[in-house]
């Protein structure tokens, strides 16, 4: 068989790397270190979010759900959209449940976006963001959030900057609120200013919302599309993943006007057909839970947040403080490594904890001495690494 000269590589693959977050958790597997690297609980998911997923496989609910996401699962999803964000949506035309946000994100950005487009993401992002846009055919543009002043502040971007992104050829604009890595909650004044760009420049929002739950500090999430002029030209992202304690579920959503809806439904369909049936009917049971439950998500990690953060700064890094999300990014400058991937090699070969080195979360430099966390885990699991964490010297 005949191959053509050159690379088999594509253009677009050769252009980023594996995922560096999956990367740590084998190399913590191989060093047998406390992974603190990925985002997934080392504790159980609600019980009668598990009983659901039982008796779904036991009742034969084991075939293709409708295409873009079981009747009951989407009345589930506007209806929760309607109680916590006040927005009507219709289940039959804006909603298409995707395996995971993580599919949902490229199916809305193959729906939307075109060769030579541009799409601005804000770094650190979570580093799916970047290869989906250069996977969709855009070019991203990066606008930095810039680190608190002080390890109790806030992360913010320069509204100078980010007018200066937005072009002609901007297409979408990609948000993550709570952000991940950094913990970052967008106000609303920080969402209107993106909102009259948006508009001035009719541009997309893809929205990863995630988080929305896991709040601390009286921080209050506000769903971008709730900001007036926005409903029309926000697409959302969501998923059980986080907020149940199911990362291994891949069951994740968009909610989007009806024409966007039409495109990142057909782009979905022929990506993974469906997300699992017995799942989605599980899905369908999470999302009626109490507003009580989500206190608790809240409360419960408010307790980890802080347990990690002071022994973080008990070990002598600078740790800012998040107030979303279920990570913390650290300052390593101080240890006298060459840069961040030298320092996680060392913490999880030598001190036996497993984290993410910040350069990941970036397409500059600006992240060559921050290191990023994940508290999601027991109490006596961060305990464990509190212990190790003290064995960090300078160098």
């Amino acid at each position: 068989m005949n191959l053509r000269p050159g690379s088999r590589i594509s253009a677009k693959a050769a252009q980023f790397t594996e995922s560096v977050i999956r990367e740590m958790t084998r190399e913590a597997l191989r060093h047998n270190a406390i992974n603190l690297a990925q985002g997934f609980p080392d504790f159980p998911a609600p019980e009668e979010i598990k009983r659901a997923a039982q008796e779904a496989i036991a009742t034969d609910i084991n075939q293709y759900a409708i295409t873009w996401g079981a009747r009951d699962l989407r009345a589930g999803i506007a209806a929760k959209t309607a109680e916590w964000q006040g927005l009507t949506i219709d289940p039959e035309t804006q909603i298409t449940v995707c395996c995971g946000a993580t599919e949902a994100m490229i199916a809305s950005l193959l729906a939307t976006v075109n060769p030579g487009d541009e799409v601005i993401v804000f770094e650190p992002f979570y580093e799916n963001y970047g290869a989906d846009a250069i996977l969709s055919g855009a070019t991203p543009r990066y606008v930095s959030l810039h680190p608190p002043a002080t390890p109790d502040g806030e992360w913010q971007f320069d509204p100078a900057e980010l007018r200066g992104a937005f072009n002609q050829h901007t297409r979408a604009i990609i948000l993550n609120t709570p952000n991940n890595p950094t913990g970052k909650v967008f106000t609303r004044a920080e969402l209107e200013s993106i909102r009259d760009l948006c508009v001035e420049f009719d541009v997309i929002a893809i929205t990863d919302e995630i988080y929305e739950h896991i709040l601390y500090d009286g921080a209050r999430h506000i769903s971008p599309a709730t900001i007036e002029g926005m409903a029309d030209r926000t697409i959302t992202i969501n998923g059980m993943s986080k907020t149940y304690s199911v990362t291994g579920w891949r069951v994740g959503w968009t909610i989007a006007p009806p024409d966007l809806t039409s495109a990142i439904r057909k782009v979905h369909d022929f990506l993974t057909v469906g997300a699992a049936a017995p799942l989605q009917a599980a899905g369908a049971v999470a999302l009626a839970l109490p507003s009580s439950y989500y206190r608790h998500l809240s409360d419960d990690y408010l307790v980890r947040r802080d347990q990690l953060l002071a022994a973080l700064r008990g070990a002598g890094l600078t740790a800012y403080r998040p107030r979303g999300a279920y990570y913390i990014m650290t300052n390593v400058a101080g240890f006298n490594f060459r840069n961040d991937v030298e320092f996680t090699r060392h913490l999880i070969a030598d001190i036996g904890v497993a984290a993410v080195p910040g350069s990941s979360f970036y397409n500059s430099t600006l992240g060559s001495q921050q290191v990023r966390f994940a508290f999601c885990k027991r109490a006596e699991t961060l305990a464990a690494a509190a212990e190790r964490l003290h064995k960090l010297t300078p160098r």
